[in-house]
């Protein structure tokens, strides 16, 4: 058997890539990772907060993470995930709020609105219907030297930020530990770790495929890597049935989930043409394994004991599309999402019972409905209680 064929037995049981000191990547199982975590963390509770995938809605999740910051109650979480447009936030949501400042002015004061560059003929004769130019530049405009050395500072305590992709070749998700390739990636670390966010946000069709190259076994490998979204829109890590059981006088495991999009959408009428009613039904199949995935991780963290915090896009925000990246667009739902989560009007729990944590919770401007206050997202939340 080769190294990739046992790397690939070895990811379908949810394993996650980490590049070793040598430089060589290894796939370590879900419950190493978990023994290494409370080793780690001792008296500690262990936080986790995963970050969805959903277009032009990770200003929903930038703005969510800033907004705890400012409302004082953003935890330094041990592990953050990321997938897709959550994938680009994670990273900053890793390092704390000394990286709030760069990660507002990303959502709020850049133009994202070259990033959908069309080719022509691209979706016809080429690999996508988009440039991956746009993109694969504002990657590298943020993910310099400073961040690689600041997340592996932060990955050389024991915290994880992990990103998923989707090995094309495989049709199954990829799980990269992007602080192991910080700490010990050497010179080509910036480069590969710029690779693997632009490859967990390239979305099939839309933007080009984008090849991976690594070394495992003592050789190096190429493979082709495309929008984790395809296998998985969020996830969490370690695995649920790896995560440590609440028991008493033991400090509470914390689990969050920022969904960077709704839940639902709307009822609208759809052209009669090929491209829409396709369009339509990519969406609304995205939706629907949005929430059956928030649905199954819930009902799996509950039978360890833990409650779960999330929030999502309400259907009332006046989200025009999953890819509208206009600089108003993005300014108006980070703003949204800050507001609501600096006065504590983000999170849904569903929580175990003899669970009375709730945080407290502050005015926002008048005709302002945060996801905390949506009937559809609360509904759901109860069902889960």
């Amino acid at each position: 058997m080769t190294t990739l064929d046992v790397i690939a037995s070895q990811e379908v049981s949810f394993g996650v890539r980490t590049q070793a000191a040598d430089g060589q990547f290894e796939v370590l199982p879900s419950s190493l990772i978990a023994r290494r975590l409370q080793a780690q963390l001792g008296d500690r509770p262990l936080s986790i907060l995963a970050l969805s995938a959903g277009g032009a809605g990770g200003a929903f999740g930038a703005g969510a993470v800033v907004g705890l910051t400012n409302g004082g109650t953003r935890s330094a979480f041990s592990v953050v995930t990321g997938v897709s447009a959550g994938a680009l936030v994670a990273p900053y949501a890793f390092l704390g709020p000394a990286w709030d400042q760069e990660v507002t002015a990303i959502y709020t004061q850049e133009s994202s609105e070259g990033l959908l560059q069309r080719r022509i003929l691209g979706a016809v004769f080429g690999s996508s219907m988009y440039s991956g130019t746009p993109l694969r530049q504002l990657i590298e405009r943020h993910a310099g030297d400073a961040m690689i050395q600041a997340v592996a500072a932060e990955a050389a305590k024991g915290r994880l930020l992990l990103v998923a992709t989707t090995d094309l070749a495989t049709g199954e998700p990829v799980i990269w530990d992007l602080g192991s390739v910080a700490m010990h990636g050497g010179r080509d670390a910036k480069k590969l770790f710029r690779t693997i966010l632009l490859a967990s946000a390239s979305v099939p069709g839309m933007f080009p495929p984008v090849t991976v190259r690594f070394g495992a076994g003592g050789h190096m490998h190429e493979e082709t890597h495309v929008d984790g979204a395809v296998t998985m829109p969020f996830f969490i890590a370690p695995a649920a049935d790896d995560l440590p059981q609440s028991a008493q006088g033991m400090p509470p495991t914390v689990v969050r989930i920022v969904i960077d999009s709704r839940l639902r959408d709307l009822p609208r009428a759809t052209r009669a043409t090929a491209v829409a009613i396709f369009s339509r039904g990519i969406s609304a199949g995205l939706t629907g394994m949005m929430r059956t995935t928030l649905e199954w991780n819930v009902a799996a963290v509950r039978q360890r004991g833990i409650s779960v915090d999330y929030a999502a896009i309400p259907v009332s925000y006046p989200l025009r599309s999953g890819f509208d990246f206009g600089r108003d667009a993005q300014r108006s739902l980070f703003q949204y999402a800050s507001t609501c989560a600096e006065a504590g009007r983000l999170w849904k729990r569903v929580q175990q019972s003899g669970d009375e944590r709730a945080a407290e919770r502050r005015a926002v401007p008048e005709g302002t409905k945060c996801p905390a206050d949506d009937l559809f997202i609360g509904r759901f939340a109860a069902l889960e209680n």
